[in-house]
């Protein structure tokens, strides 16, 4: 097992659903969710809320004016970048200590000088080549379970103990 402190970090997500969902995801794996501004909807968003369901209340929440101010508070933090445009998989990562694991928004993903300046702090998931990319809730959920695997699901209930009707 490790010591695994996990963070989820959205750059300008755009979508409120999806951001939503990862919010459900950060509540299962008691994940803090980072918010970098400018964001492409409302916190009052009602599909937000709906995605999110009734989790919001399992889920501290941290907001950042914009990615250089985000950067500047995680000075010397553990951050790693998962993008599409990396060399290597996400599961080559050591969830060990506190990680940050920083996706891009919806449309775009990562700005490249970015990506460029911590090329060797890159991750993909990999998927066929015709497919350009995976939803971001979808991304989010698969990295965030590799973390956990890795860590033997510390902290989470493993044991099947709820009943059939």
């Amino acid at each position: 097992m490790t010591d695994l402190r996990l963070h989820v970090v959205l750059v300008e997500p755009e979508i409120p659903q999806n951001t939503g969902s990862i919010a459900r995801t950060c509540a299962a794996v008691g994940a803090p969710l980072h918010l970098v501004k400018p964001l492409g909807f409302s916190l009052e968003d009602r599909y937000l809320k709906r995605a999110g369901l009734d989790y919001w209340h399992l889920v501290e929440v941290f907001h950042h004016e914009s990615l250089p101010e985000f950067l500047k508070s995680t000075e010397g933090a553990d951050l790693r970048f998962i993008t599409k445009k990396a060399a290597q998989t996400y599961d080559r990562i050591d969830f060990s200590g506190e990680i940050f694991l920083v996706f891009g928004k919806e449309t775009a993903g990562l700005p490249d000088d970015l990506l460029r300046r911590h090329h060797d702090r890159c991750y993909r998931i990999p998927m066929k080549s015709e497919a350009r990319s995976l939803n971001l809730a979808s991304a989010v959920t698969a990295v965030a379970y590799e973390a956990c695997r890795q860590s033997g699901f510390d902290r989470l209930k493993l044991d099947g103990s709820e009943e059939f009707s």
